[in-house]
């Protein structure tokens, strides 16, 4: 299929899964974080907090499980977290009630930048389709996302658009 270029950035945007619908009344809830260890110097404004071992974060709708979390902070407030392990593994209602959920080998969160970025053999599904490659950077201020050009291959499968039924006469 040969579109115009606006149309397909126009696809793109339409079917593209998950992230840039993520529920945005979650970053105002509590989050809690539970793991097995916790490793942090609360003296140090600019250091790294690490929780490992079975790590689960929950905020509202979103629910993440990893081995590792170091959350990284700037004049005490953090500014980056970054997750591993096997395969981390995120998931989140989205404003308009969809799920979605996404894994990757590691998922690196910029609060700073609002960027995102997933690492290894990344997947992110919703009702609308999937995404998976290599790397995957997504900004979250502007909906901007970016993948592959590392020499690896981007998949993304579309899902069709469910017609209502007829109404009956």
């Amino acid at each position: 299929m040969n579109l115009p270029l606006p149309a397909k950035l126009g696809l793109i945007a339409l079917l593209l899964p998950g992230l840039a619908l993520a529920r945005s009344s979650d970053r105002n809830q509590p989050m809690n974080l539970d793991s097995d260890r916790y490793d942090c110097n609360l003296a140090d404004e600019n250091g790294r907090c690490r929780f490992s071992g079975s790590v689960v974060i929950e905020q509202g709708t979103l629910h993440i499980t990893a081995e590792t979390a170091d959350v990284y902070r700037s004049n005490g407030q953090p500014s980056r977290v970054v997750l591993s392990g096997s395969q981390v593994k995120l998931r989140q209602q989205m404003d308009d009630g969809t799920p979605m959920a996404a894994t990757a080998d590691s998922m690196d969160y910029n609060i700073t930048s609002e960027t995102i970025v997933l690492s290894g053999n990344y997947t992110v599904e919703s009702p609308r389709g999937t995404n998976s490659g290599q790397r995957m950077t997504y900004n979250l201020a502007t909906g901007n996302m970016n993948s592959g050009g590392d020499g690896s291959r981007v998949r993304t499968v579309l899902q069709p658009k469910q017609r209502s039924a007829p109404e009956a006469k």
